[in-house]
């Protein structure tokens, strides 16, 4: 062997040692920087999303809201159809109807609400007052001073009003940020309901073709069970409030009447706990008249709400809803925790639509196999 050979067997890598110590990788030459740069992105994402879960289910309700005013709408769109009516037409029909309608019943019951409500509001601290004693003479504990702090705080409003700017303002802003928000609702339902093609066609093209049909179904689906809820609504506030304000008036001749019958029409909108919570105080007003007037009160608000439970439930709502009352109260505790207040007005909806579409993706596919 020459001496070149010798030195190229010199350089030339021993296979053994590549077998044993194998292919040497790369080392990570990134800076610890990255780790801390990574970290403080996911958190700033992290954040981020959290600040738009609230926003998102905010839009959520608004948009549910918007499509369940539309409903409506496109119901006597599409009733009129058929007399040769467009649908555009037919939809702001129904919208003047509806307008027309609330803005009839307001003008009908809002002058003599709001004269009983300003009564009301003025003997409120008398009539805590009277509560108190009444409670004390049953159980024998001495009253409290509620009754005076109200007096107190009233007087200090009349003698400084201008302590209720702040409050004001902020209800003032409120009231106006609803208000504001009702009518985009109200204006874009009637597009949803003059032209809902483009939307419809636009949902079904984001799923393939085989389930388009099962997505149409669905679409139908909830399309009835939210109109036999608002049919059912209706009825249910109509009849709750008709026949409390007939009892109380005329069967006990108790006083503000009409604001008691008002209050537990409109909280019929909130399954079982908006009829819990509208009973509490006309039952204690009649405490002030008497345990006895209190009684009869309670039976009236149990007998009313009994008439409604099982005429209107099994007859419209579980009809075209199909929830077990049980689900129903449940379903509106969670709905309330999720969504807040306004979740709980369309609670119903809400658990119609979860119910439906588990059916459709979940249990219709493994009944199919």
């Amino acid at each position: 062997m020459s001496s070149q050979e010798i030195g190229q067997d010199r350089t030339r890598p021993d296979p053994r040692n590549h077998v044993e110590t194998g292919t040497a990788e790369p080392a990570d030459d990134r800076p610890d920087g990255y780790a801390v740069y990574g970290a403080v992105l996911l958190g700033a994402i992290l954040v981020i999303a959290g600040l738009l879960v609230g926003q998102l289910v905010s839009l959520l309700l608004a948009v549910m809201i918007t499509i369940i005013i539309s409903l409506p709408l496109s119901w006597c769109a599409e009733g009129l159809a058929p007399r040769g009516v467009s649908r555009p037409v037919g939809a702001f029909v129904g919208l003047l109807i509806g307008i027309t309608a609330i803005a009839g019943l307001l003008a009908l019951v809002l002058p003599p609400l709001i004269s009983q409500a300003e009564m009301l509001i003025t003997a409120t601290p008398g009539l805590v007052h009277a509560v108190e004693i009444k409670l004390s003479h049953l159980t024998g504990v001495r009253p409290g001073h509620i009754a005076e702090q109200l007096q107190r705080d009233a007087g200090t409003f009349v003698r400084s009003p201008s302590r209720l700017l702040g409050p004001i303002a902020s209800l003032g802003l409120s009231a106006a940020t609803a208000t504001a928000g009702l009518v985009i609702s109200v204006i874009t339902a009637y597009y949803v309901a003059a032209r809902p093609e483009p939307l419809i066609d636009g949902l079904l093209s984001l799923f393939p073709a085989d389930r388009r049909p099962a997505t149409e179904r669905s679409l139908h689906r909830i399309r009835t069970a939210w109109l036999g809820w608002l049919r059912g609504l209706a009825i249910s506030m109509l009849l709750v409030g008709g026949l409390l304000y007939l009892a109380l008036r005329f069967l006990v001749g108790l006083q503000y009447a009409l604001v008691f019958a008002v209050l537990s029409g409109l909280c019929e909108v909130v399954p079982y706990l908006g009829a819990l919570a509208s009973g509490i105080p006309p039952v204690a007003f009649a405490l002030t008249i008497s345990p006895s007037t209190a009684i009869v009160v309670l039976v009236i608000y149990v007998v009313v709400h009994q008439i409604e439970a099982n005429m209107i439930g099994p007859l419209i709502m579980s009809r075209a809803v199909h929830l077990h009352p049980a689900v129903i109260a449940f379903g509106v505790i969670a709905v309330g925790e999720i969504f807040g207040f306004l979740g709980l007005i369309v609670a119903v909806p809400i658990l119609s639509l979860t119910t439906i579409l588990v059916d459709e993706l979940w249990v219709r596919p493994r009944n199919v196999r």
